[in-house]
């Protein structure tokens, strides 16, 4: 009697087990594939930055420890790099955050042609970056560029939009944001779409108006969503290269020098290969502490 009540006891243990075997066995093959194709690429980089492997001196031998960590960090412009990404990644995601958040606020109470509307917003999220980049370029060209082009026929004077060091870092964070909005809209607006309607309507019969249903429930309810969307986009402003290498190339001097383009600079302008891949690790770094704590705030009870 006593062994039967035992064994029905350990039944749903055995089951669970069974369950989780069960499951690392349908997630083998995928997770073997991701160990290949990002985890092989990921060692043999952080092998590089304890190597003294150069263009010019393409072998491992001898390790050097920290040494490149060392040399790069003792750069006074890779502290320059480091406080432009950062800048740059805050604001854009600050203004690309208020942005679509607006945006999507407004889109939530459209009816008609949102269909329409939505795939307008995705346009400029389907293009790539290169392609962006050299619209814009062109755009904004000084002697025949539209955008100057249309400032002196308003009678205003034209612009060196990528040329002058006041500029250029204000003119990127612009084009950043306006190809990256699109898919902070596309979040928001599925997040407010999955709100419940229940407390909305229970505090529009208490007599809150919108300003305090926005500020009480909507923010509060919509905070998973918004944190996921700025993990994400600030993911990928901290390693954007391909607008500066096309627009600016980090100029003019080193007024738009992000990270992720002195990390090029290092190791293929340099022939540094091996502080390359150091200054590259300092940027995974970063993303990962910001992932982290962002983390933190969306799975804190409140």
């Amino acid at each position: 009697m006593t062994s039967a009540i035992l064994d029905r006891a350990r039944a749903p243990n055995q089951y669970a087990d069974l369950q989780v075997a069960t499951g690392w066995r349908f997630a083998a093959p995928g997770l073997s594939i991701i160990a290949i194709v990002i985890g092989l690429p990921l060692l043999y980089a952080l092998l590089l930055t304890v190597s003294s492997f150069t263009l010019l001196h393409p072998r491992l031998h001898p390790l050097v420890g920290i040494d490149n960590f060392r040399r790069v960090m003792s750069d006074e412009y890779f502290w320059h790099s480091v406080w432009v990404t950062i800048k740059y990644s805050s604001i854009t995601v600050a203004g690309e955050f208020l942005l679509g958040l607006a945006v999507a606020l407004m889109l939530n109470r459209v009816v008609k042609l949102r269909a329409i509307y939505f795939a307008i917003l995705t346009i400029p999220m389907a293009m790539s970056p290169v392609s962006v980049a050299l619209v814009w370029h062109m755009l904004l060209q000084p002697n025949l560029g539209i955008v100057n082009q249309l400032l002196e026929a308003l009678g205003l004077a034209g612009v060196d939009w990528l040329g002058n060091s006041n500029l250029a870092f204000w003119t990127v964070v612009f084009i950043d944001v306006w190809q990256q909005v699109s898919f902070v809209i596309l979040i928001l607006a599925a997040g407010l779409a999955s709100l419940p309607k229940d407390p909305f309507e229970a505090a529009a019969v208490d007599g809150a108006n919108e300003l305090q249903q926005f500020w009480h429930l909507t923010l509060p309810l919509l905070r998973p969503v918004a944190v996921i969307a700025v993990i994400i986009q600030l993911i990928n402003e901290f390693r954007t290269y391909d607008l500066v290498y096309v627009l600016t190339k980090g100029g003019p001097g080193i007024a738009t020098d992000l990270l992720s383009y002195y990390a090029y600079k290092r190791a293929f302008l340099g022939l540094a290969i091996n502080e390359g891949a150091a200054v590259s690790f300092v940027l995974l770094l970063l993303v990962l502490v910001l992932t982290v704590v962002f983390f933190r705030i969306v799975t804190r009870q409140n």
